[in-house]
């Protein structure tokens, strides 16, 4: 009788812990072929970005040590996926492929297409709770309340299982090296500095916060000038650790509402495909935005001349992250004191974020520019000079940063008229 042999399909779930795809092919029995596959073009329009490659890069060099202390390793190919796995299924005699589930409009179509060609099971190992079990939600409160009803159906995480059968031969495989993630000019020294990508670096980085960043949550979430906040964004994203181990090991339940943000913005992208382009609220594609590629470099460089939108805008190309606080005040100034469409803002920071989620990056754009769900109301615009006085109170993170004077490039009461006189004009 030929032996039980299946892929496991590594996708964002870079992990060996709590991974219900893993767990799978564990309990088989059988070998385990290990893949990834470099398909950036099924990802379109929306394939990573440079921040993000170099992120894979170090997260899959890191799954696969991980994978070869357990006497494993990890098959790199490169796509069309579905073709490179039914040749895989091939070569290694595999008559199964597990993998966990994606939420993002093209990978769910092309998904439903692999599941309909291959045999296969597919899993939730992404969210706490998966979006078409629910009804289409719009404003947060009520979906975090549905989602809290249902709390305890929120299983425990699995463990990492210790060894599991090889293959008597190993399929070839490419090297990570060989898909060109990283930087042709090495403009990552920041990023290296700042962050330990991988499962071992997702978890030494909640230890820190469940040491030093729980206790004064509630205060120090809004300081960017301290390291109040978890910095598990890129881990979550990349899937190093799941939030259902983030879960249990933090039960602070304002910390866990962020989490809540989190499942409501993959919610959002499930049922409101549309919007990684297009406004939720339909009025506002009329709104009259304005087209000024010399203010768009200014902000993009941090040289707008107002010091916490231009610390925060060199954080960001410096360490690829910017805490959530500054990327509220740097949006509000680019959709609301600029009058830039905020696509240019999702775009940007698509680009140069660690942890740019298409969910994430979505809902948190259009609510600052008060197009999308549970928005802030498009009045509402930030004062960059008052919230650095609220949030950056030492001048701190100020300092660090944008330490230098630059000329404002925007009177801010004037830009704030502008602005309610454009939303105004929509409403009229």
């Amino acid at each position: 009788m030929r032996p039980k042999t299946s892929i496991v399909w590594f996708r964002l779930d870079l992990r060996l812990a709590d991974n219900p795809a893993l767990t799978a092919a564990v309990s088989r029995a059988g070998a385990i072929v290990p893949v990834f596959i470099w398909a950036p073009e099924e990802d379109a329009p929306w394939s990573p970005g440079a921040a993000c490659r170099w992120w894979l890069h170090q997260s899959l060099m890191a799954l696969d040590a991980a994978l070869r202390a357990r006497g494993s390793r990890l098959i790199i190919r490169r796509g069309p996926s579905v073709d490179t796995l039914r040749a895989l299924m091939k070569e290694t005699g595999a008559d199964v492929v597990f993998w966990n589930r994606r939420y993002e409009p093209a990978l769910v179509a092309r998904d439903k297409v692999i599941a309909a060609a291959l045999p296969g099971e597919s899993f939730n190992s992404a969210l706490l709770f998966e979006p078409c079990d629910m009804k289409s939600y719009r404003v947060f409160t009520p979906f975090w309340k549905a989602c809290l009803s249902q709390a305890e159906q929120i299983g425990s995480a699995g463990a990492s299982p210790s060894k599991w059968p090889s293959p008597v031969k190993w399929p070839r495989t490419l090297s990570v090296a060989s898909l060109e993630l990283e930087p042709k000019i090495d403009w990552a020294a920041g990023l290296r500095k700042t962050w330990q990508p991988g499962e071992a670096g997702a978890r030494r980085q909640l230890q820190r916060f469940r040491r030093t960043g729980l206790a004064g949550y509630r205060d120090n979430r809004n300081r960017p000038d301290i390291v109040g906040t978890s910095r598990l964004s890129a881990h979550l994203h990349f899937g190093e650790i799941s939030p259902r181990q983030i879960w249990h090991s933090v039960t602070n339940s304002e910390y866990r509402r962020q989490l809540g943000w989190r499942e409501f913005a993959h919610h959002l992208l499930f049922h409101f495909p549309h919007t990684t382009d297009a406004p939720l609220r339909a009025d506002f594609a009329r709104f009259p935005w304005r087209r000024d590629t010399n203010t768009l470099k200014a902000w993009q460089r941090g040289r707008t001349g107002f010091p916490l939108v231009d610390a925060g805008m060199r954080e960001l190309w410096t360490t690829g992250w910017m805490h959530n606080r500054v990327r509220m005040v740097v949006a509000s100034f680019l959709v609301k004191d600029l009058l830039i469409p905020w696509q240019e803002g999702a775009r940007w920071f698509w680009d140069t974020l660690v942890d740019a989620d298409l969910a994430n990056n979505t809902l948190g754009w259009q609510w600052t520019a008060g197009c999308g769900a549970d928005a802030a109301p498009f009045f509402r615009v930030f004062n960059p000079l008052t919230q650095a006085e609220k949030f950056d109170p030492t001048g701190g993170y100020i300092h660090r940063w944008a330490s230098e004077s630059v000329p404002p490039i925007v009177d801010h009461a004037r830009a704030r008229e502008r602005a309610l006189e454009a939303f105004a004009k929509l409403r009229a």
